[in-house]
């Protein structure tokens, strides 16, 4: 078995057993693996009325054929689940080690369901596993759950990804943390795993990856290795980090500030990638695998954000959600934020977005300091510094918060379309009225407002894919952009299968080659476009059956208003790129749901009845 490994471990947590489930190949093959597999496994055991945090939802932690192999950026894992926070399909993926070393230990990911008696963690070594008592690392941050593992297990090279105090206590964007402050950062996988009383996995593994053709891998990888290194993005990024970025989308209005309402900012400089080199810079680092290095290690030395010593830096979006959208112009405050985010593991977009929609609320006279605790004034990043232990604990005001914006407005009663949010979950720092591929990516995500799930304006600014469809385009024209954003969410969905790094951009006939020396079938550039169509198709019936419908793929009006600056007041006609969506997608425009025919085209004809079941 080539790329695979062939066993899935699965873990009953309620009646603590651990059982090897053999791999079924031929559905393997068809849903590649890591998020695009664990769907179509998911399917058929999760639906509408399933509680995100009951006993009933499954979760599993996957890899790909990819992960492990000489091909760049292929160090992710992918953990899905019924997300807590948008109540539909969740996954979210990590970079590091973890993923490569749960495949040399002999596994292609783990299936937990049911919920541990007491808090345990597991602990998977060369082929066995094990539950172990978790009692004493509950409670406890990310950092000290690693050194008591390590200390315990006497195994310094073992590879952890754990949940703190936030996932114990059900924030519903908590996170998961594996390899020095890599996050599985989105819809709330940590969450799950707190609700399952499951603190960690541990793993060490010395294997290796079967694959099909090792020499031709060598060849091949390395053609692609030289074409990641050689993309605009690793030269911005291996320079200053994803933040490298944040002066050009300052200038285009892709970054936007308080609360979305605001197109530019005279001191967004402040906190940029140059900045952040200039002053709290001390290495970088790099995951499995990867050419690019985009990974900030920085220190804050002294004052009152002093880190507890060297820690894992701001990326782009960090500095979007405790900068730019709190008006907080100090890098240093900024660092000491997603230091404490990391610590208690919550995804840094939605923790910062919902705080900064508190901030809005406070601003308009809705919320007073005796709601809060604190005055709530943009600029001062104190409140919110002192507000994200609330939430990891869920204490005061911090409960309300550990709800997520769209929660929260509902419970204060204010107007949802003023929640930078869609299907619950906060929107990151892409504007969609700079990129109007953004907006209709963020309108049909498989996960709420994800700018993963198809990064138009990398397209945009230079980065495309003609043999696949993905064409560049005035970046805020309608004409042509319904079917990029529709091809290049198939292509990243099957990275997201696979599994690679978004950031990793070879030509589409390399990435083909990858899989035909690793799987060793025959693997076409037309057959990579089924593959990641199927696998977009198949999230959108997950979605249609958890009782998602048309009027889901919606932007609410506060990201539709016109702003100054780069955006140049200009906004995407929703009514359009939808419409040119559907009708490229072969989606009925009145459901939301795939037609037959393309059923039938993508092999996925046995959920025709599931959904005529629906109507």
């Amino acid at each position: 078995m080539n790329g695979y490994m062939g066993k899935l471990l699965k873990v009953n947590l309620t009646e603590s057993k651990i059982s090897i489930q053999p791999l079924d190949i031929e559905l393997a093959k068809k849903y590649i693996g890591g998020s695009g597999l664990a769907c179509r496994m998911l399917y058929d055991k999760i639906d509408k009325d399933t509680d995100p945090l009951g006993p009933e939802n499954i979760l599993m932690v996957m890899t790909g054929p990819l992960t492990g192999t000489f091909g760049p950026c292929t160090g992710k894992y992918a953990i899905c689940a019924k997300s807590p926070l948008t109540d539909i399909w969740g996954e979210s993926n990590s970079g590091g080690k973890f993923g490569p070393e749960l495949k040399y230990a002999g596994f292609d990911g783990i299936i937990f369901d049911g919920i541990s008696e007491k808090p345990v963690y597991l602990y998977i070594n060369d082929g066995k596993a094990e539950l172990k008592d978790a009692k004493k690392l509950w409670g406890k941050n990310i950092t000290k759950t690693n050194e008591k593992i390590k200390k315990e297990l006497k195994v310094e090279k073992v590879k952890i990804a754990a949940i703190g105090p936030a996932g114990e206590n059900l924030v519903k964007y908590a996170c998961v943390i594996n390899d020095f402050g890599r996050a599985a950062g989105r819809t709330g996988m940590g969450a799950v795993m707190g609700s399952k009383k499951l603190k960690a996995i541990a793993v060490r593994g010395h294997g290796g990856v079967n694959v099909a053709k090792s020499n031709k891998l060598l060849e091949d990888g390395t053609k692609a290795l030289k074409s990641v290194e050689s993309s605009f993005v690793t030269q911005m990024f291996s320079s200053l980090g994803t933040s490298g970025y944040w002066d050009y989308a300052a200038t285009l209005g892709d970054l936007s500030f308080k609360y979305f309402t605001q197109g530019s900012w005279d001191a967004a400089p402040k906190i940029s990638g140059s900045a952040l080199a200039e002053t709290v810079l001390v290495n970088h680092g790099a995951c499995f695998a990867c050419p690019i290095s985009c990974g900030r290690v920085v220190q804050v030395k002294e004052g009152k954000y002093k880190t507890n010593g060297i820690i894992k830096g701001t990326e782009y979006e960090t500095l979007g959600s405790f900068g730019a959208a709190l008006l907080v112009d100090d890098v240093e405050a900024i660092q000491k934020a997603n230091e404490i985010c990391d610590e208690i593991g919550v995804d840094t977009i939605s923790a910062g977005v919902t705080i900064a929609y508190a901030y809005y609320l406070y601003d308009k006279g809705v919320l007073t300091k005796e709601d809060v605790g604190y005055e709530l004034k943009w600029g001062d990043i104190d409140p919110a510094i002192e507000l994200l232990e609330s939430i990891a604990k869920r204490e005061g005001f911090g409960d309300i918060l550990a709800e997520g914006s769209y929660r929260m407005a509902q419970k204060l009663k204010q107007p949802l379309d003023e929640v930078a949010a869609v299907n619950k979950m906060e929107v990151p720092f892409h504007d969609p009225r700079a990129f109007f591929g953004m907006a209709l990516t963020y309108a049909t995500s498989w996960r709420g407002a994800c700018h993963m799930t198809a990064d138009n304006y990398q397209t945009d600014l230079g980065q495309p894919q003609i043999e696949l469809g993905i064409v560049p385009s005035d970046r805020q024209s309608l004409e042509g952009k319904a079917a990029t954003v529709a091809n290049l969410q198939n292509y990243r969905s099957l990275y997201g299968a696979a599994i690679m790094c978004n950031f990793s951009f070879p030509p589409a006939e390399e990435l083909a080659a990858l899989f035909k020396d690793v799987i060793g079938d025959k693997y076409t550039i037309d057959d990579l476009k089924i593959l990641g169509e199927r696998l977009v198709n198949m999230k959108r019936i997950f979605n249609l059956k958890m009782g998602l419908t048309n009027e889901n793929d919606r932007l609410p009006k506060i990201l539709l208003k016109p702003l100054e600056g780069g955006t140049e007041g200009k906004v995407p006609d929703m009514d359009k790129l939808l419409k040119d969506y559907y009708e490229y997608r072969n989606w009925d425009p009145d459901t939301g749901k795939p037609n037959k025919e393309k059923l039938v085209e993508l092999g996925l004809d046995v959920f025709i009845g599931d959904l005529e079941d629906d109507e």
